[in-house]
């Protein structure tokens, strides 16, 4: 086994005394190349062996450390599935426990248990129908005598092969390299921060006498990793704004006539919120640097009005705008709702989707060339080669999630640093707004319009499936649509739940005097357009579908949205679902059928639905059960996997990271000062933003 005698950041982690080439790969694979992402790999939590816990005394929520007797291993079936969940039960003299694992760690795990084994116990006491239980606990063995008493023992994610006392070796014999101080002395002194060579040996063996700080995760060790990894996002976003805000283009500046006709012939009134977010635009767009706003707001609150009112200006002041959607049947509701309100003011809109062609397709591209259209509405077809703006100021992008870098570049370089604007429905709490779009401006439509019904949210089981299917159909019977949504496409051995097909058939049949539709991902573009116009127009009545339809079309008429197997969706999913009803003057409804294993997380889930239609609130409380990585999809979002911070808990931590990063970033952008040499490199070798 080859060892290197300078140990290096970048050192591949293999050359480190006690790994070699076959656990080096393992941990690659885990993500653990060098030396330095071992130190930054952190225990997941500690055995607290400051004080024994017996059975007896343990109370729900706690994390603590017991030890125990194996009394007996098994494992059982989950109902009708073919999943199981294997059940390791300990006692004491005091009690007895099940230690409850819903999926296996590593093949073989279970069979290094047998009873009379005594083992160690660390993990989380869950309260399950009234009975204490671990899930998913770290369990070993241990000896007669065992080691480490009075201490905070860490606890590594357990790998095949690696045991996790074996790890914490490992992670000492990496402290044989020197570490480099990232953050400079006036930027640590100003937050109270401790060196980084102190943090990471503090987490890898806390002080005793911080033991209560750590398990809270609020010692200075934690404390000081946790800014690291919100200012190394904060950081990139400080760098992206300046780049952005160095760029010049032409102001927008209209006196804003046309903008009062089309409020003048709404046929309702503006909220305060609309008002607030198209002011803020307006005082963006007079600027000699490019807007780049993101206007966040809920189904339904009128962002894409604001983003009409933002067009007519730039119309008025003689610049085009693009508007950007991700399908065709939702440019079309755009371009026939733009229409309308535009083209008595004047101004000229167009349509360009991939089903515009030949002369038709022609004439809009002379058009646009020409400066003769105003707005241009369309999907990727935008952006294809051939399209040209005579003079377009503003780019408006609607559920930006749903285009990727390149795409959104397209369009921009249409134009010459062109004003963006940014549309989405998805609530979005402002403490990971800060992190995801801190590039950007944020205005929040925070209110609905006046009048808007609210919708009613119930719960309901399979043994009340006949009451909901009496009451769809005595609102189909009315005229009325139905929604039904199912978390999969087809059959899984693996999952019970149902599926788009299945249910398809069951509906068909339930309800044979209707016309049933089926919606799924894997039908090809112009099928998924022609079924939603098809419910549109009410050629169909009930429609099933997958979560496909989460950002759609308005179907005023649609007012009863039934989601299947509710308890797999996370909360802003279910608020995009029901989102899709309530968009009439009729009363609307939305029922979340549940199956039968229902977890604590999925019962407050549907209760919160039941609660409340405000997304807002909604989201907050998708974010503090999910975290941020599942709440928005880490890959889409562009957001890092944090191994310490929590966006949740660490509002404050964040707050000051995003201060330090812009404050450095104006104290010296391009990193010339030697005190910050090492700053440029750590951002280089995380490949978070490539400088100089």
């Amino acid at each position: 086994m080859m060892q290197v005698d300078s140990l290096e950041d970048s050192t591949p982690v293999q050359f480190l005394k006690g790994v070699g080439p076959k656990l080096g790969d393992l941990l690659k694979r885990r993500g653990i190349a060098t030396v330095d992402d071992l130190l930054h790999f952190y225990p997941r939590t500690y055995e607290d062996r400051r004080a024994v816990r017996s059975i007896q005394s343990l109370v729900a929520d706690q994390i603590v450390s017991i030890k125990a007797q194996v009394l007996k291993v098994r494992s059982m079936q989950m109902g009708k599935s073919s999943r199981r969940i294997w059940e390791v039960v300990v006692g004491d003299s005091t009690g007895r426990i099940a230690c409850k694992y819903f999926r296996v760690p590593y093949k073989g795990y279970f069979d290094r248990f047998e009873p009379h084994q005594q083992v160690r116990v660390v993990g989380k006491v869950i309260s399950y129908r009234g009975t204490l239980e671990f899930h998913h606990p770290d369990l070993h063995a241990i000896g007669e005598t065992e080691e480490n008493v009075n201490q905070l023992v860490p606890i590594y994610t357990e790998l095949e092969g690696v045991s996790s006392s074996k790890f914490e070796k490992l992670v000492q014999a990496a402290f044989n390299k020197p570490i480099v101080e990232r953050l400079p002395f006036w930027l640590r002194e100003k937050y109270g921060l401790i060196g980084l060579e102190q943090a990471l040996k503090e987490i890898h063996r806390p002080p005793v006498e911080q033991g209560d700080l750590f398990m809270q995760l609020k010692s200075p060790a934690q404390n000081r990793l946790i800014f690291d990894e919100l200012f190394g996002v904060e950081l990139h976003m400080a760098l992206k704004k300046r780049v952005t805000q160095k760029e010049s283009t032409a102001p927008i500046q209209a006196v804003g006539r046309k903008v009062d006709e089309l409020i003048a012939s709404l046929e309702f009134e503006l909220t305060q919120a609309q008002l607030r977010s198209f002011e803020d635009i307006r005082n963006d767009l007079k600027k000699p640097h490019p807007m780049h706003r993101l206007v966040q707001g809920d189904v339904g609150s009128g962002k894409t009005l604001v983003a009409l009112m933002s067009a007519v200006l730039a119309a008025e002041a003689g610049f085009q705008t693009g508007l950007m959607v991700p399908t065709e049947i939702l440019a079309e509701q755009h371009y026939k709702n733009t229409v309308a309100r535009l083209t008595p003011l004047g101004f000229k809109v167009a349509l360009l989707t991939s089903t515009v062609k030949g002369k038709e397709r022609i004439a809009i591209l002379e058009d646009l060339k020409n400066g003769l259209i105003d707005v241009c509405i369309g999907t990727h077809a935008l952006i294809q080669d051939d399209v040209e703006f005579k003079k377009l100021g503003l780019v408006i992008i609607d559920e930006q999630h749903r285009f990727g870098v390149e795409q959104r570049n397209g369009l921009r370089e249409k134009g010459r640093s062109p004003h963006f604007l940014i549309m989405t429905a998805t609530p979005i709490p402002r403490t990971l707004a800060m992190t995801v779009y801190g590039d950007l401006d944020i205005s929040i439509i925070d209110e609905l319009p006046k009048g808007r019904i609210p919708i009613t949210t119930r719960k309901a089981f399979e043994t009340k499936r006949d009451l909901v299917n009496g009451f769809i159909r005595e609102h189909l019977q009315k005229g009325r649509q139905t929604y039904i949504v199912c978390p999969l496409i087809d059959e899984s051995e693996a999952m019970d739940f149902k599926n788009a097909l299945a249910e398809f058939e069951r509906v068909t049949k339930e309800f044979s005097e209707f016309k049933v539709g089926l919606l799924h991902g894997k039908m090809k573009a112009a099928e998924k357009d022609q079924v939603m116009r098809d419910f549109r127009d009410n050629k169909i009545q009930i429609l099933v579908s997958t979560t496909v339809i989460e950002v759609g079309v308005d179907v005023p008429n649609a007012n009863i949205m039934v989601i299947e197997h509710a308890e797999r969706f996370g909360l802003s999913q279910l608020h995009q679902l029901r989102g899709r009803v309530g968009r009439g003057a009729a009363k609307s409804f939305c029922v979340l059928m549940l199956g039968y294993a229902l977890s604590d997380v999925a019962r407050k889930r549907a209760e919160i639905m039941e609660q409340t239609n405000d997304g807002f609130k909604i989201a907050e409380a998708d974010l503090e059960i999910r975290g941020p990585g599942e709440f928005l999809g880490t890959r889409q979002s562009g957001l890092p996997g944090f191994k310490l911070a929590n966006l949740v808990r660490d509002v404050k931590i964040l707050s000051e990271a995003r201060k330090a990063a812009f404050e450095l970033v104006e104290r010296d952008a391009e990193f010339k000062a030697k005190e910050h040499l090492p700053l440029k490199q750590w951002m280089t070798a995380q490949e978070r933003l490539l400088i100089g």
